[in-house]
């Protein structure tokens, strides 16, 4: 736990943010976020619309993965030339990352598994 915290809100775990409490899960958190900046293009300190309701990159994400179309997140400069497959498992590991609650993400040693070895079910 800390008193002073500092670093940028857009890549802060939630709990790091509110109360001052920093794990490993909390990195883990920042690395989610920026997964999903470098697959969208997009910046997680904008605000974006969708369904009438404004929220963050990582808001934003999700209600398109709850949507069903998370690769209406893919940055437009990739022009189709990617795998759906692997753009779409990168999205979820992503999103595993940025879970709420700390105990739910996965540590960074699953994280690379996952990269790494496609027959891993997420």
């Amino acid at each position: 736990n800390t008193r002073r915290i500092v670093g940028t809100y857009g890549y802060m775990s939630p709990e790091y943010a509110m109360y001052g409490h920093f794990s490993m899960k909390s990195d883990v958190y920042s690395f989610g976020v920026l997964v999903l900046e470098i697959i969208s293009g997009k910046k997680n300190s904008s605000v974006y619309q969708m369904d009438g309701s404004s929220g963050n990159l990582v808001t934003y994400t999700w209600r398109l993965w709850n949507n069903g179309s998370p690769l209406d997140l893919a940055d437009p400069s990739f022009q189709d030339r990617y795998e759906t497959n692997e753009i779409t498992r990168c999205i979820h590991i992503a999103l595993l990352c940025v879970q709420e609650e700390a105990e739910d993400r996965p540590t960074m040693s699953a994280i690379v598994q996952m990269l790494t070895t496609s027959s891993i079910a997420l």
